[in-house]
């Protein structure tokens, strides 16, 4: 007999939700609904760039969440204050990372400082708060630890969706569009159609879509039609029901163990 395929996946998350991004990122939305009427994860910063609080987004966020959309911390404030050391983490905290990965090399009291702070946001509103992607999916094994002792619920990197805590991961490749410049955006292109190829027998695929990713046409062709291709084959779902998948099937295969750092 032959054994049933394994079920596939795709996840859109909307990246940088904050008051002075949201009108980029309710554009998003409306791309991705044009397509279908999927449940979304967005990555919320409670205070981006050191914004003050702003009840109007809250609002928003809110009736997001009311429509069967998933919030999840994305950092405090997405701004990396830290020094680098060495020329390689120089370059990739400050241009690689445009100087946005916060949690890069945060120690354990610092990273539970700022996860404690994002997780009395979600408290002071009445939001669920299962999972926590680090901007530019930078974690340092502080980071890791605070997760661990706050009882958060996932994360992710780059290329893996994490339980927590017991770190069962599943490999799901991130699809990222670059649009700070015109040729990175011509690389984004070919780039994400021969990740799409690769990983459509992987169990998860993730659209990590950012509020720039509406406004040129190009980019924004690229993603809708691969993510149509995706919604083709396989079932939408928000970042935690992945997650519960992945628990329920663990015992199939479906993960293994990671131990970031």
């Amino acid at each position: 007999m032959t054994a049933p395929a394994a079920p596939r996946r795709v996840a859109v998350v909307l990246h940088d939700a904050a008051p002075s991004t949201f009108t980029a990122c309710e554009r998003l939305r409306r791309c991705v609904h044009e397509i279908a009427p999927l449940p979304l994860t967005w990555l919320a910063v409670p205070r981006h760039h050191g914004a003050p609080r702003d009840a109007a987004f809250e609002a928003a966020l809110g009736e997001r969440l009311a429509h069967g959309d998933e919030l999840a911390l994305h950092g405090w404030s997405h701004r990396d204050e830290g020094s680098a050391r060495g020329a390689l983490e120089r370059w990739r905290r400050t241009v690689y990372t445009a100087g946005e990965g916060e949690f890069a090399a945060l120690s354990q009291a610092e990273a539970r400082l700022r996860l404690r702070d994002g997780r009395a946001w979600f408290e002071a509103q009445g939001w669920p708060l299962h999972g926590f992607v680090a901007p530019a999916w930078l974690s340092s094994a502080g980071t890791w630890a605070a997760l661990d002792e706050l009882g958060f619920g996932y994360a992710c990197t780059l290329s893996r969706l994490v339980a927590l805590p017991s770190r069962r991961s599943l490999h799901a490749q991130s699809l990222v569009y670059s649009t700070r410049a015109a040729w990175r955006r011509a690389l984004s292109l070919g780039w994400n159609a021969a990740v799409a190829r690769a990983e459509r027998a992987r169990p998860l695929l993730r659209f990590e879509l950012h509020p720039g990713d509406a406004e040129h046409a190009a980019v924004r062709r690229s993603w809708m039609r691969l993510l149509a291709a995706a919604l083709r084959e396989r079932e939408a779902v928000t970042l935690s029901q992945a997650v519960q998948r992945l628990l329920v099937e663990e015992g199939e295969g479906a993960g293994s163990r990671l131990a970031p750092g």
